[in-house]
């Protein structure tokens, strides 16, 4: 069985030493991925998803944020030069959970 999630979410630079790039998965959805992966989390409590923003796709983890309550999706270079994407652009997201609790 495929959960998976669509939305839009504008993509921000972290604030630390490196140069890492995010989407905030919105809040409803986050309480969702937390339901449906209860058991399945990895290191962090990331949980592993394919993603697709406009026609790249790949495999990464989302990561819970504690100071929001909503998971980071990271945007890696590769995928923000092949979208055009920057800081405060809005990007539409299509998140699929790798595993979870049916």
């Amino acid at each position: 069985m495929s959960v998976a999630f669509d939305f839009e979410a504008a993509l921000f630079e972290w604030s630390g030493n490196a140069a890492w790039h995010f989407v905030a998965v919105p809040e409803p959805i986050s309480d969702e991925i937390a339901a449906r992966t209860e058991g399945f989390t990895t290191g962090f409590g990331s949980v592993r998803v394919r993603v697709r923003i406009g026609s790249t796709e790949w495999a990464t983890s989302v990561f819970p944020d504690s100071k929001t309550g909503c998971y980071l999706l990271p945007v890696k270079k590769a995928v923000r030069q092949a979208e055009g994407l920057t800081a405060g652009s809005t990007a539409r997201v299509h998140l699929e959970l790798a595993e979870v609790r049916t």
